[in-house]
């Protein structure tokens, strides 16, 4: 069993952190309005299928 050192831990975090290449400012905000703008294409989508789907239906069992 591997034995427990809280400060060997610390140094073995920090050394990895420093190896991370943190994406820029603009990467950030180019990237996070891609998400959005996807997720919100996204959800349109579904509501225009969910849409269609609720009229075939509707049409189908000759509901309201």
């Amino acid at each position: 069993m591997a034995k427990l050192d809280p400060a060997q831990f610390v140094r073995e975090v920090r050394q990895e952190v420093s190896r991370v290449t943190w994406p820029s400012r603009k990467e950030t905000l180019v990237t996070t309005g891609l998400v959005l703008g996807m997720s919100a294409l996204a959800a349109v989508f579904f509501l225009v299928a969910d849409q269609l789907i609720q009229l075939v239906m509707r049409l189908v069992f000759k509901i309201g």
